[in-house]
């Protein structure tokens, strides 16, 4: 039998808000009448990670495991990576204030840079400030975990949404306007793909990335002479990695064409996605390739606890050589890699999620 308490907490930035809530919520699974000695924490840049689909599944096997949220979840907009460091040390004390020995950091999805950000935050804070402002000083007392593991992790935020971004757009304002020789989507450039096609494509999304860096950092500027401090902002074209259509691209047996949204045209053409809205500062807090520090490398070459990286071998986001840039990048001698059937969310094939977990558990046992 498996028990779910509801933690809440305040902030070190925010307190209890008015009608009740506290900013820091999770769902902590553990095994009933039984003593738990080890526990999992979990945590996204925004996506709600309370009921994550691995909590009762490795409670079951004996750990504890706290589904994580910071203040931040659903409210990407407005990320700032030093408070939401600093919120998952709240849940990480928690569990030690519950007498657990051993904290395993669960980085999943675009949670695998986050938490690769908090243990380095916690080796010595080297993260910058947001832009015009100074650090959090909660950043500075982070409580330490002793194990990591990866489950179909994104290398970080600015390079999962640079690799996704349509460089055929002729301007951020203008959705219709587009450079038909940059169009991933004009059959006329395939799929398949040439070399030159891709190389071409590539620059030029890291090229747009930095023009939007550019326009942030004006604009604060413009706005700040007139007494404003930010702005929201929207962005589209952010489904169209060359990937999504073409298998010979970083090949796996994923399905083709496909993206997280479904069929990627369709989803490009949208307005639902990773960074569609933006503050000026946000954008370059987390999605800036020059000015954040949600990027996934400095983080793991100063990660020196033992990890395990497990990718699922059909993921239609996080590509081989994705996965095995991560685990080349991780600085622990103690390091794993599993490569195990199934999709992002291992909800396919049957079984695979309790195959996860047995995984996991293996390994944690080992260690």
């Amino acid at each position: 039998m498996i028990t779910k308490t509801f933690v809440s907490a305040p902030s070190p930035v925010v307190g209890r808000a008015g009608a009740g809530g506290h900013p820091c919520q999770g769902l902590y699974h553990a095994p009933r009448d039984a003593s738990v000695t080890t526990a999992f924490i979990a945590t996204h840049y925004n996506v709600d990670f309370s009921e994550h689909y691995l909590a009762e599944l490795l409670a079951e096997r004996g750990h504890g495991f706290l589904g994580w949220n910071t203040r931040f979840r659903g409210a990407e907009p407005y990320f700032l990576l030093d408070h939401a460091l600093a919120e998952i040390a709240v849940g990480v004390r928690w569990l030690r204030e519950q007498g657990i020995e051993r904290v395993v950091l669960l980085g999943n999805s675009g949670g695998g840079s986050l938490m690769s950000a908090y243990h380095a935050q916690c080796r010595e804070v080297t993260i910058r400030p947001p832009w015009g402002r100074s650090l959090l000083p909660a950043v500075h007392d982070l409580v330490p975990a002793d194990l990591f593991v990866f489950v179909a992790a994104h290398p970080g935020r600015p390079e999962i949404l640079t690799d996704w971004l349509d460089p055929s757009l002729s301007s951020e304002i203008d959705p219709v306007g587009r450079d038909a020789t940059l169009d991933m989507y004009d059959p006329a450039n395939g799929p398949p793909y040439d070399a030159a096609f891709v190389e071409r494509y590539r620059a030029d999304q890291v090229a747009r990335n930095d023009r939007l860096t550019d326009w942030c950092i004006d604009e604060i500027a413009r706005l700040e002479s007139s007494g404003m401090s930010d702005e929201l902002f929207v962005i589209r074209g952010v489904w169209a990695d060359p990937r999504f259509l073409d298998p010979a691209l970083d090949p796996s047996p994923r399905r083709t064409p496909w993206s997280y949204a479904g069929d990627p045209q369709r989803a490009n053409e949208g307005v639902f996605g990773i960074g569609t809205v933006s503050t000026l500062r946000s954008w370059l807090n987390m999605w800036s390739l020059r000015e954040s520090d949600c990027r996934g490398g400095p983080h793991l070459a100063r990660l020196d606890l033992p990890t395990l990286l497990i990718q699922p071998d059909a993921d239609n986001g996080v590509f081989p050589s994705q996965a095995l840039e991560i685990f080349e990048a991780v600085a622990s001698p103690d390091k794993e890699m599993v490569t195990m059937p199934g999709d992002h969310y291992f909800l396919t094939p049957d079984g695979a999620r309790d195959d996860v977990a047995d995984v996991i558990a293996a390994w944690v046992a080992r260690h």
